[in-house]
């Protein structure tokens, strides 16, 4: 009769593959026809604004069909896909979770600008897929719940240890939500014209059409739809521009002939005599800004005393209406106070001391780390500190991979235990596919800005330059610092989260290729941004209302309460992403840090060491978040304004805000290990279910 079943079962499942596989290879085929066709209709006029809306009406309208179809009120269903998803068709849709606009948008962005050290994000993210398949996804697929706050509900026993789970599960995600929300807005704003804001509210839309509907169902098969996008959008320019340079249809193939080249670049540019008077320029704005910031009140009043001066000598003389225009403009710039020249004026000191340096403040892009390990007492002591927050950093990365909440729970949904491991082997090779991308896409993109951007007369700049700066200011300027008429490459001032979205604008292809691109890092956007609404939702309406206010609530009401609060999550992230609060990448590193303080200690210790006690672990989730959380709020300028720190910033060993869980993680260890051993061990039932997801006969089952 078991066999019978099994049988049946099994067939049920490979129907259901092959059905997967004939929607799947139909609709990547007429993805590939959509971007034919567009180029074709560029080709015979159709308007870039035409095209840009078409890229986003056509794949929302996918993503909500998706939505519309996998609409459902089943609990298992909604919360895990009804255990049924694939194994690569899981790792499909935990590779778009995973690119996030981080990794789409600002991967390629922090290598440009960082050169090696950006390399700790693919090290970092990567070797986190291999914890979770050695340590965490087959062992919560076997124990069976719906989301993290449930395993640690289950195993310690009791609400605290849920109730923290619940609030740590927010803390991250929320903080990573905001930044996809951050990226939808930028991409729509690009893709449409329209307004910054008003694009996140477009972007919304997309969001919730999917989430909203059909919870984990629907988000999981229009993350396979958005993962056909992503690795599209991003391969299609980097292979084109790698052509188009080399020759060669392989990017990370000739990543060293192009990095060599990029080297003798560096080394042209950092003697040449006008990037030289550009940095002297800056130089001196240095000194000007520090004398300022000595005496602020009397450096404010002397630049308003000046500034009125010029505006009266404008009309005494009858100046033209521009230059009488230009002077009263200049007047209404100026601080209103004394404090908020302060802030203008440190602001501009950190930019002309980066600006001051060779490269625009970029290090040589082979550089593996700053200072020298041989070179002076100095030098040897930055090389250290660099080469110490390389590698904090990528502990970070790792072990947050490992503990993120809407990551980990895609490993529920798989019909088997066997099958989550086999999906977090799809899912690495799913994301390496743009990780290897990403470091040649940034020295493609830096060896047509070296070369063809830098050293153009500021009349003759492509389009895409005043687009962009239309866009956001902040992400691409230009200023004509030595009045030349020739840009240098200190003169501009770029942002890393446009070096993907700009991709194929710099290299001058079609512009059905950006849209495509921006298609790409929407999808990316929109399917993490999916995932983490619904672990919010998820948490708020199954953890802590159904588990711990009404456990007799009935599956349509949970669902429903879940809807009403992934709807109010996504506004409050909407209008927090509006205010522009901090860079992608801080937002997303951030997460990990939080992720990694409170749930890998917790997650590890509570399957393979049976000894671990409720109290243990809900103290060492308070002790990891805090200390992590206590030193971003200390250290980080945006966080610091927020909570207003005031005083110098002291930082431990050197250690960057963005590695802060480098001191939460172990501390949880630390704090688990002693209060469990101080602490009554876990009932015996508690300790055989630990038995049971270890057991090595179990874990194919």
């Amino acid at each position: 009769m078991f066999d019978t079943e099994a049988s049946e079962k099994e067939a049920a499942s490979v129907q259901f593959r092959r059905q997967l596989n004939r929607v799947y290879g139909w609709y990547t085929l007429a993805f590939l026809g959509f971007v034919l066709l567009l180029a074709l209709a560029e080709q015979v006029g159709l308007s870039r604004d035409w095209i840009g809306f078409i890229f986003l009406l056509s794949t929302m309208a996918v993503y909500a069909g998706i939505g519309i179809m996998c609409r459902t009120t089943d609990a298992a269903e909604y919360y895990v896909a009804g255990r049924r998803v694939p194994a690569i068709y899981n790792g499909m849709a935990t590779g778009a979770d995973w690119m996030s606009a981080a990794s789409f948008l600002g991967l390629a962005g922090t290598l440009y600008l960082s050169g090696y050290s950006g390399l700790a994000f693919i090290m970092g993210w990567s070797g986190g897929y291999c914890l979770v398949a050695l340590f965490l996804a087959p062992y919560l697929r076997k124990f069976g719940q719906f989301t993290i706050a449930d395993f640690l509900g289950e195993r310690y026993g009791g609400n605290w240890p849920r109730l923290l789970g619940i609030c740590a599960a927010i803390l991250c995600s929320f903080t990573y939500l905001v930044a996809q929300i951050y990226g939808v807005g930028l991409i729509t704003s690009r893709l449409t014209g329209v307004a910054f804001e008003l694009g996140i509210f477009l972007g919304l839309g997309g969001i919730l059409v999917c989430s909203f509907l059909g919870g984990m169902r629907a988000v999981t098969w229009t993350q396979v739809a958005q993962y056909v996008v992503i690795i599209v959008a991003y391969m299609l320019p980097v292979v084109w521009l790698s052509v188009k340079q080399t020759g060669v249809p392989v990017p990370q193939v000739v990543y060293g002939f192009q990095l060599e080249k990029i080297s003798a670049k560096e080394r042209e540019l950092t003697n040449d005599p006008k990037e030289q008077a550009v940095r002297q320029w800056y130089v001196e704005r240095v000194d000007t800004l520090s004398a300022k910031l000595v005496e602020p009140a009397r450096a404010l009043a002397d630049d308003r005393a000046a500034a009125m001066a010029r505006v009266a000598e404008a009309k005494a003389k009858r100046a033209t209406q521009t230059e009488q225009i230009a002077a009263e403009k200049a007047l209404a710039l100026l601080p209103r106070d004394a404090d908020t020249a302060v802030r203008l004026w440190q602001a501009e000191l950190a930019e002309a001391q980066t600006k001051s340096k060779p490269l625009n403040g970029m290090p040589p892009q082979a550089q593996q780390f700053s200072g020298d390990p041989d070179g002076t007492p100095a030098e040897q002591a930055e090389y250290e500190l660099s080469r110490r927050n390389f590698l904090a950093l990528v502990f970070c990365l790792m072990v947050g991979t490992a503990a993120l909440p809407h990551i980990l729970v895609r490993y529920y949904t798989t019909p088997s235990v066997k099958q989550a491991r086999e999906s977090v082997t799809w899912s690495l090779v799913f994301i390496v596919l743009l990780y290897f991308t990403a470091p040649a896409l940034a020295v493609l993109v830096k060896f047509e800005v070296f070369h063809v951007l830098v050293g153009t007369s500021f009349d003759a700049l492509p389009s895409w330059v005043a687009a962009w700066n239309k866009v956001d200011p902040s992400l691409l300027t230009l200023t004509d610092v030595n009045r030349d008429g020739v840009l240098q490459l200190n003169e501009m001032s770029i942002g890393g989260d446009i070096i993907v979205l700009a991709t194929a604008e710099i290299a001058g292809l079609p512009y059905v290729i950006s849209g495509l691109v921006a298609a790409g890092g929407l999808a990316a956007a929109l399917s993490t941004a999916d995932g983490l609404l619904l672990t919010i939702a998820n948490a708020l309406s199954h953890d802590l209302y159904y588990k711990m206010i009404d456990p007799n609530a009935s599956t349509a009401r949970r669902v429903s309460i879940s809807k009403m609060l992934l709807l109010v999550v996504a506004l409050a992230a909407a209008y927090v992403a509006a205010q522009k609060p901090a860079d992608i990448l801080f937002l997303v590193s951030a997460a990990f840090s939080f992720a990694a303080a409170a749930f890998f200690p917790a997650l590890t210790m509570g399957i393979f060491w049976k000894r671990a006690t409720g109290v243990a672990a809900s103290l060492g989730m308070v002790a990891g978040l805090g200390i992590t959380f206590y030193y971003m709020v200390t250290t980080q300028p945006w966080l610091r304004e927020v909570f207003g720190v005031q005083g110098p910033v002291r930082l431990w060993w050197g250690i960057q805000p963005i590695s802060a869980g480098v001191f939460g993680v172990p501390l949880g260890f630390a704090v688990i290990w002693i209060v469990s051993w101080i602490t009554p061990p876990p009932p015996p039932r508690v300790q055989a279910l630990v038995e049971y997801m270890r057991y090595p006969r179990n874990r194919a089952r």
